[in-house]
């Protein structure tokens, strides 16, 4: 009973405690919260009013700019009302003066129309008296003024034409003799000052070797490499029995100096064989190529030409495996810008231009794809075409008369041309014409669909013509060597016969990787 009474009296004990502890934390939570929204108004009142603070103060500085904005345009639109009042003002002046020079000019005008009025009144009355004076003089004379003015005329011409006659013909017969001096002493010492060695071109090359064992080597198994470099060159290679010697025979001398060297580059490697001659002759064909650039270049620094185009340049250098006659044409051609500028010098011309178009005056003679066209002109044409002056371009054209001579340069370099080539031993004309026919025989050749390449051997007696597999058959072939033999037979003029082999050589090639 005590037990039961004192849990009753705990549990109400504890519900009580509960209650009032529940009443009491209520009155406290409710006070903080009070306090939190009491700080929390202060709070938001002071950002409202720093808010308030920063806005009228953006409001005043807008405002500020706005007003200076304002004030700075209506200084602008003063200022332009002022330098409009200031046009308006010199207008108004300048219109003032020019009414008063119109009415300065109006009584100016006035005035000289009343000198003028006297002037004819003056002119008329000097007529009639000089009309009352001739007709008093045709009288006393019995001739007619026109009759006496045409009598008087005609003794006055024949006067004059017998004193101008007479001295028209000492004039000329001096000019006569003193041209013929000076250009005797100009020539003269032209060519004294410009001396040059005769040049004769041959149509063979000898390479030299150490010994006849180097013949079988060269020549190889059944023949094979030796006509493996003919055919890569274009050149005719004789090994006969001459002693420690190969003979080169073909009449374009840059291909005997291919062949040449690239003879000379196998026999000091060792290595002889089809695959490494072609090797070697495309390596040399592009080192020659290199080689005629250089001696483009080095021909143009010796003679102080400046400004020439690349092209024109690769042109000179080719001039020095071409020959003129017999004549080797870069020799030629330094000799005539040699001689074309001492001339120019001695005449009182510009020497430089002289001498460029000496230089350039045979350039038509090493174009790649040799068109049908005169030299002088193939060489002017070219020359316009990468920009060189008239005056040389007309020289170049005119040194072999093809065109009218329009400047002093071109009558210089047609003397210096002819004075060049006809020293003795200079030319030969044998060799040219020979040139002349061997490369027709090989144009005829690769006028002909599939034809890829042509060479002329032994003198002109032999043409081997090289075809393309794919393009000729066996059956064609025969055909195309019966048609170029026609051909040739129709349209040239040779001694003996010509042979004519085609060759069709099938390649299959593969790679192993």
């Amino acid at each position: 009973m005590d037990i039961t009474a004192i849990s009753i009296g705990l549990l109400i004990g504890a519900i009580l405690g509960t209650t009032i502890g529940y009443f009491i934390l209520k009155r406290l939570l409710s006070k903080q919260e009070k306090e939190l929204l009491y700080k929390a108004k202060i709070q938001a009142e002071n950002i409202k009013k720093d808010k308030i603070i920063q806005a009228k103060e953006k409001f005043l500085e807008l405002k500020e700019q706005h007003e200076k904005t304002i004030n700075s345009r209506e200084r602008k639109i003063q200022d332009k009302e002022f330098h409009f009042k200031q046009r308006e003002n010199n207008f108004n002046k300048k219109n003032d003066e020019l009414r008063k020079r119109e009415i300065g000019v109006k009584e100016i005008e006035e005035k000289l129309e009343g000198q003028i009025d006297g002037v004819r009144k003056k002119e008329e009355e000097l007529i009639s008296s000089q009309q009352k004076q001739i007709e008093i003089l045709e009288k006393v004379s019995g001739f007619s003024a026109d009759e006496a003015r045409d009598q008087l005329m005609e003794t006055l011409q024949q006067e004059a034409k017998t004193k101008a006659m007479a001295t028209l013909k000492e004039i000329k017969e001096e000019a006569v003799m003193n041209a013929n001096k000076e250009a005797k002493k100009i020539l003269i010492q032209t060519i004294q000052r410009v001396a040059a060695e005769q040049t004769i071109e041959n149509a063979v090359s000898v390479f030299n070797i150490e010994s006849d064992d180097i013949k079988g080597r060269i020549i190889g198994r059944e023949g094979r490499n030796i006509r493996s470099l003919e055919a890569a060159t274009g050149v005719e290679i004789i090994v006969d029995d001459t002693p420690e010697a190969i003979i080169l025979s073909c009449f374009d001398p840059v291909r005997r100096e291919i062949a040449r060297l690239s003879l000379h580059q196998l026999v000091t490697d060792g290595r002889i064989h089809p695959a490494r001659i072609e090797e070697v002759v495309a390596k040399t064909q592009k080192s020659i190529k290199d080689e005629i650039i250089e001696a483009g270049k080095r021909t143009c620094i010796d003679l102080g030409i400046h400004g020439l185009h690349p092209e024109l340049m690769k042109m000179v250098g080719r001039m020095k495996y071409r020959s003129s006659y017999g004549q080797n044409l870069l020799q030629h051609s330094r000799e005539v810008a040699n001689l074309c500028a001492t001339m120019a010098s001695e005449l009182g011309l510009n020497p430089k231009v002289a001498k460029r178009a000496g230089l350039l005056h045979d350039i038509g003679k090493v174009p790649e794809d040799e068109p049908e066209l005169p030299h002088a002109i193939l060489g002017m044409k070219l020359a316009e075409k990468y920009g060189e002056k008239k005056n040389v371009c007309n020289a170049i054209g005119a040194h072999h008369d093809e065109i009218e001579m329009t400047s002093m340069i071109s009558p210089i370099v047609q003397i210096c041309d002819a004075v060049s080539g006809a020293r003795p031993g200079a030319r030969r004309e044998i060799i040219e014409a020979y040139i002349q026919r061997i490369k027709e025989l090989e144009n005829t050749a690769l006028s002909f669909d599939g034809v890829t390449k042509a060479y002329a051997i032994q003198a002109g007696r032999e043409l081997r013509v090289f075809v393309e597999s794919e393009k000729v058959g066996d059956k064609r072939a025969d055909e195309l060597a019966f048609e170029i033999s026609e051909k040739i037979e129709s349209e040239m003029t040779y001694p003996g016969q010509v042979k004519i082999t085609v060759i069709r050589e099938k390649r299959a090639v593969s790679y192993a990787k």
